[in-house]
C-alpha cells in the first residue's frame, strides 16, 4: 500500500485480484459446508449454537443460517439460501453450490485477463437461454399428470431429508394436506394453495410413521373449567384478546371510601364488569370463546351454565389463524363509539364443530369445518425433539414443492437431468456465438455440471462416469431428433445408472429450478463486480 493511501483512509485497502480471489475462497468455503448435504444420499450436519443447542439438519437454509459468517461475500450466499427458501422453499442447497461454482470459473477467466463486465454479460445471457431452453424443452404441464405428480414432487424433495426411506409416507401427507387447503381465488379462478393453512404440531412418543393428518386446525390448549362441554356443534366463535377476570382498578388508581358499606358494593361491581362482558357475549349468539388472557373461576361458572366452551391463554398466532379460517375478527376491546361496552354478532367467527380432544398425552381443541377456508393440521410424532424439529422443515420444503409445482403447472425432472440438458445445450450454444462472451457461456455450462458431479460424489457412485453418461444422452437428445426422449434422462442415486427420470417420477417443480437458476446468477455477478474492499478500522 503506498503513502498516499495511508494519508486518507484510516482503514486497509485490498483491491484488484487479491480481493477476488479473497471472495471466490469465501464462496467456497461456505459451499464447501453445504456440499455433502446434496441429493438423496446427502449427509445431515449438526449445529451447536453458543448457548449450546443442537440442531441436526439436512436443509441448506438451516444450516447457512445458523453459521455466523463474518466475510461480507459470504454473507451474500447465506441471503441467496434465504432468498430460494422464502421463494421457493427447497434447492436451498444447491442455490450455493451453483452460485460458487460460477464465482470460481469466472476468477479464472478474469486471471486469464478477460474482463469482468464480458463475464457478467455472458452470464446473465446464458442465464436467459437457460430459462429459454427449460421452459420449451424440459417443462412437463402438471395437468397432464394427475395427483401422482404431488406424491411424487414431494417424494423427490424428501428423499434427501433424515427419513429419506420413508419419504412415501411423508409424500402422502404432504399431498393430502395441500388437497386439503386448495381453494379457488374468487377474482382470477385459479386455484391457490396457502401453505400456512396446514398448522404443524409436534409431539414427542411413538415413532414417526404414527404421525397423522387432522381435518380442520388443531391448537394448543383445553377447556378452561370441567364442566363445559367437550364439543359444540355449529360454532359461533368469539375470539377476544381481553381478560375475563374480575376487573381491578388500574395501577395507580386509589379510591378514598369514607363510608364503609360501600366497599361491599365497589366488590360487587368489580365482579359485575365482567360477568356483563360475559353476558354480552352470551347474548351475540357465542358457544365457543377463546381468549389470549386469562378468565377466573367466577366467569367459568357463568359459560358453563351457558353450555358455552371457553378457552384461555391461547397463543396469538393461533388466535390470528382461527379468524382468518372461520372468518371471525379479533376484539381488542368491547368499548364502541358511544363509549359504552358492546359486542356485534358479525365478529363471531362460525366453524361446523369445535372438539376438545386428547391427543398425544395432552389436550388440544380441533376447529372444523371454518367458513372462509379449509384447515388441516399435522400431527408430528417423533423420538426426540432434534428430530421433530427436522421432519417439520423437511414437510415445510415438501409442501412449498408441491405448492409451487400445482400453482406454476409445470415440472422439470430431477437427478441433475436439466442440469447436464443446459450444459449441452449452451456448450452449443457459446460456439454459435461470434462474441467475447463466448467463453463466459461456456465456462458457465460447465458450472452447471457441479451439481450432477456431487450428487453422484455424494451417492458413492463414480462421479466422472456419470456424468459422461448423462451428458452423452443429452447430447444425442439434443442432437438427433429420433433420441427426443432422453431428454429426461437423469441419473437414480440409488442405483447408480441413468434413467428416465419423469417416467420414474423422480421430478421437481419448474419454477425451483428456473429460480435456482436466477439467483445463483445474480449472486454471482454481484460477488463478481466488487474489485476493491475498504476496511476501515474501528474506532
Amino acid at each position: 500500500m503506498s503513502t498516499k493511501d495511508q494519508l486518507y483512509l484510516n482503514g486497509e485497502r485490498t483491491s484488484g485480484q487479491d480481493i477476488r480471489t479473497q471472495n471466490v475462497t469465501a464462496a467456497s468455503s461456505v459451499a464447501n459446508v453445504v456440499k455433502t448435504s446434496l441429493g438423496p444420499i446427502g449427509l445431515d450436519k449438526m449445529l451447536v449454537d453458543d448457548l449450546g443447542e443442537v440442531t441436526i439438519t439436512n436443509d441448506g437454509a438451516t444450516i447457512l443460517d445458523q453459521l455466523e459468517v463474518e466475510h461480507p461475500a459470504a454473507r451474500v450466499l447465506v441471503q441467496l439460501s434465504e432468498m430460494q427458501d422464502k421463494e421457493v422453499g427447497d434447492g436451498t442447497t444447491s442455490v450455493v453450490i451453483l452460485a460458487a461454482e460460477m464465482l470460481k470459473r469466472a476468477n479464472e477467466l478474469v486471471k486469464n485477463s478477460i474482463h469482468p463486465t464480458t463475464i457478467m454479460s455472458g452470464y446473465r445471457l446464458a442465464m436467459k437461454e437457460s430459462i429459454k431452453f427449460i421452459k420449451e424443452q424440459l417443462a412437463t404441464k402438471t395437468h397432464t399428470l394427475g395427483r401422482e405428480i404431488g406424491f411424487n414432487i414431494a417424494k423427490t424433495t424428501l428423499s434427501s431429508k433424515i427419513f429419506g426411506r420413508e419419504s412415501e409416507f411423508f409424500a402422502n401427507l404432504a399431498c393430502d394436506a395441500i388437497n386439503m387447503v386448495a381453494n379457488a381465488n374468487p377474482d382470477t379462478g385459479k386455484m391457490v394453495y396457502p401453505v400456512k393453512a396446514v398448522g404443524i404440531l409436534k409431539q414427542h412418543g411413538r415413532s414417526f410413521k404414527d404421525s397423522q393428518l387432522f381435518h380442520g386446525y388443531v391448537m394448543y390448549g383445553g377447556r378452561a373449567g370441567q364442566g363445559m362441554p367437550r364439543t359444540v356443534k355449529n360454532a359461533k366463535i368469539a375470539l377476544l384478546d381481553i381478560d375475563l377476570r374480575k376487573s381491578k382498578m388500574a395501577m395507580g388508581v386509589q379510591v378514598v371510601v369514607t363510608d364503609p358499606t360501600q366497599l361491599e358494593a365497589i366488590r360487587q361491581r368489580e365482579s359485575d364488569i365482567t360477568k356483563e362482558r360475559i353476558n354480552l357475549l352470551l347474548a351475540a349468539g357465542a358457544n365457543v370463546i377463546l381468549t389470549t388472557k386469562g378468565i377466573d373461576d367466577m366467569a367459568i361458572k357463568y359459560f358453563v351454565e351457558a353450555g358455552a366452551l371457553a378457552v384461555r391463554r391461547v397463543k396469538k398466532e393461533d388466535l390470528r389463524r382461527v379468524a382468518k379460517l372461520t372468518g371471525g375478527t379479533m376484539m381488542i376491546t368491547f368499548a364502541d363509539m358511544e363509549g359504552n361496552e358492546s359486542f356485534d354478532p358479525s365478529y363471531l367467527g362460525t366453524a361446523d364443530e369445535v372438539i376438545e380432544e386428547r391427543i398425544a398425552d395432552d389436550d388440544h381443541l380441533i376447529i372444523k369445518g371454518g367458513k372462509t377456508q379449509a384447515a388441516c393440521s399435522v400431527l408430528l410424532r417423533g423420538a426426540n425433539m432434534q428430530m421433530l424439529d427436522e421432519i417439520e422443515r423437511s414437510l415445510h420444503d415438501a409442501l412449498c414443492a408441491v405448492k409451487r409445482a400445482l400453482e406454476s403447472a409445470s415440472v422439470v425432472p430431477g437427478g441433475g437431468c436439466v442440469e447436464s440438458a443446459l450444459s449441452i445445450y449452451l456448450e452449443n450454444f457459446a460456439t454459435s456465438l461470434g462474441s467475447r462472451e463466448q467463453l463466459a457461456i461456456a465456462e458457465f455450462a460447465q458450472a452447471m455440471l457441479v451439481i450432477p458431479k456431487q450428487l453422484s460424489v455424494n451417492a458413492a457412485q463414480d462421479a466422472t462416469d456419470m456424468v459422461a453418461k448423462l451428458r452423452a444422452n443429452h447430447n444425442a437428445a439434443q442432437t438427433d431428433a429420433t433420441k427426443a426422449e432422453l431428454r429426461f434422462y437423469g441419473m437414480d442415486c440409488i442405483s447408480g445408472k441413468v434413467q428416465n427420470n419423469l417416467a420414474a417420477g423422480i421430478v421437481e417443480p419448474a419454477l425451483s429450478k428456473v429460480k435456482m437458476i436466477q439467483f445463483a446468477t445474480e449472486a454471482a455477478i454481484t460477488v463478481l463486480r466488487i474489485d476493491d474492499m475498504i476496511k476501515l478500522n474501528p474506532e
